[in-house]
This record gives C-alpha cells, sequence and structure tokens, in this order.
C-alpha cells in the first residue's frame, strides 16, 4: 500500500475562518428574530424532517413549506446557485461563488457559516457523513452530518484531504471510513482511488484508472457504489474496483439514482455526444450484486439528469418532457405507470437553465413547474397530484428537501 499524507483534522481550519461572509437579504426579517421563529410563527425546532423545501431561483433562494409549497422566507443570493440537503433535516447547502453557504431551512436563514470552496461542486451524504467537493482545488471536506445542528450555526469540525490535481470531482465516506474520490486535472479526468484513513495520512487500498470522464456517484444496497464514466460506469465492491462497458462506443453515464435498499441502480445515459439539447432517452440498469449491465431505451420518453428519482417500491420516477411522470421497474426495464403532472416542456439550451426537475422524500415527488413558476407536489406511490403550489417570484431552478 502507499502512503499519501494528504490527510488533515481542524475544529476551524484556518482557510474556513477566513471566509467572506456573502450579503444575505431576508425578506422578513427573520434571521433578526431572537426567538428563531418562521414567518408562519412555528418555531424552528418544531420544523420536522421534509417540512421545507429550498428552492433556488435567479438572484435568491427561496424556502418553502413542502404542504402547502407556499414561501415562508426568501434570501438574496446570486444569479446562479445550487442547492443541496446536508442530511440533517434541517440545512441546505447553497453553492455560491464562495464556496457551500448554509441555509437554516428551519430559521429560516441564510447564514454567515460558508464552507470555503473554489468552485463548490458535489455534496454527498451517506452514513452519517457529509462530503464536499471543491473543484477548484481538489480539495474534499468531510463533517459529520448533524454536526452543523449541533454547533448551533458555527463551523463544525472537518477533515479534508486534497487531491494531487484540480479536477471537477467527488467523493464519498464509506461505514468503516473509506474515503472513495475521483482523481484528474484541467484537463481530463479517468481514475478513482479508494483510500484507508489513518491520523495524518491516507493508505491506497485500490485504484482503477478505466472511467473516461469520471462523474458522479451512487451508493446501492451493502454499501455498492458506482461513478458514472463516458464508456460505462465503474464499480467499487468488497474493497476492489470492475469495470462495466457500455454496449455503445460512447455510452455515458453522468448521475446515478439509487435506494440503498436495492442493489440496481438507474443511472442517465447518454449515447450520441454530439446529440443537440439535453434530453436524454435510455437509461442504464446496473445491478450490483449480480454485476450486470444494461441499457433500457424509455420509448417516447425523453428527461434530463434533474428529472429521476427513486421513490415508492424502489422503482425510479422519471419527468418525461411530456409533463408526465413515468414509473420504471428496475429490475425488468418495463414503465409500469404514467402520471401527468405539469405541461409538456423543451429541452433547455444550457444545463444551468430553469427546466423541469423532481425531487422526493420517498412518497412525496415535487416537481419544479418551471412555466408557471411553481411547485407542484405529487404521490408517487397513485400519481394523485397533491398541491398545486402558488406563483413564486420567478421560474424555479434546482430544489432541495431538509430530509434527515
Amino acid at each position: 500500500m502507499t502512503t499519501n499524507p494528504r490527510w488533515r483534522t481542524s475544529a476551524t481550519l484556518a482557510s474556513l475562518a477566513a471566509v467572506a461572509v456573502l450579503a444575505a437579504g431576508c425578506a422578513s426579517g427573520a434571521a433578526d428574530d431572537p426567538a428563531n421563529t418562521s414567518g408562519s410563527g412555528e418555531a424552528a425546532a418544531d420544523v420536522a424532517a421534509g417540512d421545507r423545501l429550498a428552492v433556488s431561483i435567479a438572484d435568491k433562494v427561496l424556502v418553502l413549506d413542502s404542504d402547502t409549497l407556499e414561501v415562508v422566507d426568501e434570501f438574496d443570493s446570486e444569479e446562479f446557485t445550487r442547492v443541496n440537503p446536508v442530511g440533517d433535516a434541517r440545512n441546505v447547502l447553497v453553492t455560491t461563488s464562495e464556496g457551500f453557504q448554509v441555509l437554516d431551512t428551519a430559521a429560516p436563514e441564510l447564514t454567515d457559516t460558508v464552507f470555503d470552496a473554489d468552485a463548490a461542486g458535489h455534496v454527498v451524504r451517506h452514513h452519517g457523513k457529509t462530503v464536499l467537493f471543491a473543484d477548484g482545488t481538489g480539495e474534499t471536506t468531510i463533517f459529520d452530518t448533524d454536526a452543523l445542528v449541533d454547533s448551533e450555526g458555527a463551523l463544525p469540525e472537518v477533515e479534508t484531504y486534497q487531491a494531487p490535481d484540480a479536477h471537477h470531482g467527488v467523493s464519498i465516506v464509506l461505514a468503516d471510513g473509506t474515503l472513495l474520490t475521483t482523481v484528474g486535472d484541467d484537463t481530463a479526468r479517468s481514475s478513482a482511488l479508494a483510500l484507508e484513513p489513518h491520523d495524518d495520512h491516507y493508505d491506497e487500498i485500490a485504484s482503477s484508472d478505466e472511467c473516461n470522464d469520471i462523474h458522479g456517484e451512487g451508493t446501492a444496497q451493502g454499501e455498492a457504489v458506482v461513478f458514472g464514466c463516458a464508456d460505462g460506469a465503474l464499480l467499487y465492491k468488497d474493497g476492489a474496483f470492475s469495470k462495466f462497458d457500455a454496449p455503445d462506443e460512447y455510452g455515458r453515464m453522468g448521475n446515478a439514482y439509487v435506494s440503498e435498499t436495492s442493489p440496481i441502480i438507474v443511472g442517465d445515459y447518454k449515447k450520441d455526444p454530439d446529440a443537440e439539447g439535453y434530453f436524454l432517452n435510455d437509461v442504464a440498469l446496473i445491478d450490483t450484486e449480480a454485476e450486470t449491465y444494461k441499457v433500457q431505451n424509455l420509448g417516447d420518453v425523453e428527461y434530463t439528469w434533474r428529472g429521476a428519482v427513486r421513490g415508492p417500491n424502489d422503482d425510479a420516477y422519471v419527468l418525461g418532457s411530456d409533463g408526465a411522470i413515468h414509473v420504471l421497474d428496475p429490475g425488468t426495464g418495463e414503465l409500469t405507470a404514467s402520471y401527468p403532472v405539469i405541461d409538456e416542456w423543451e429541452s433547455p439550451a444550457e444545463w444551468q437553465d430553469e427546466h423541469p426537475a423532481l425531487v422526493t422524500d420517498g412518497e412525496v415527488g415535487y416537481v419544479a413547474d418551471v412555466a408557471n413558476s411553481r411547485i407542484v407536489s405529487v404521490d408517487l406511490a397513485t400519481g394523485e397530484i397533491l398541491t398545486e403550489g402558488p406563483a413564486l417570484p420567478a421560474a424555479p431552478g434546482e430544489i432541495a428537501l431538509n430530509l434527515g
């Protein structure tokens, strides 16, 4: 095994302590409320997991009540931000030019707490750890998922790993502490490492350089982890990597839609590198237990990377360009139901552009209805529309749910 002295622990890293505070305008003054109550008068301590949504719009981030889909509060941010749940049932990370800024959805408050990051990228939650990746430096930041709540707004103790080179990457920490992380630079990325942590360094457990354009990850039952590649997928299981080859010369998987109670990973799949727009028409189905990989065509169903989740019965739910949510049985690859939700829509010109998105708490799906600048909630098991939210100040971009 090789030694990599790139591990450090700090209660407050100097780089984090020096973070420049982002200006955050609070529409209702909730951030100044000593009782820490929301616009509805509900005490922050009473806001349970799944009660709040964070929704990004141009120049702002909104906090919505997940039942009524009404705006609880809104905060000034940047023109384009992304939102990711921390996994502690309360906080959401808003990616800005300064890093990962903490949005407390219970208070609600866009706090001054920022995990400093150059080109803040992926956020991964698994087994009590939340892991951040800074594309501009290649630094991985790891903290206990509940630490933000326990630290009462201060930066929690973190551990960091520095990749040899900056790249668009992702990391995940497994239950035994193993760090899985991507390797690359500003010209290419094709590798992944499995690293065992020690007090001041990592030892390499396994590695692979077979995953061209490595991107994204997903963890299935039994902590089988899959990374997407431009020519298939890379599996880490039982301490070793193995490669799945796509049936097409170019067969890119960039995102994995997973359930930790299912061995099957559903991945988005693109087979034409020159295709215009961002619509996809196939999915990759990876059985991590049987170690099989196949591509399933979805017929007339077109979707984007923002429009697929796992839900009831571990099925996959795909938001199509026809405005319906289509139910996919990952075991058979068959579409078993279709639920109309919103109007038909066209592919975005750029991936960042607002377009319909789907997130879920496992039972209820929340759809970004961009054409009508609102959120719609749906019972995924039946297709029943639960709530059609009121109009938002602008078209919704991304949605994050404050699940624990």
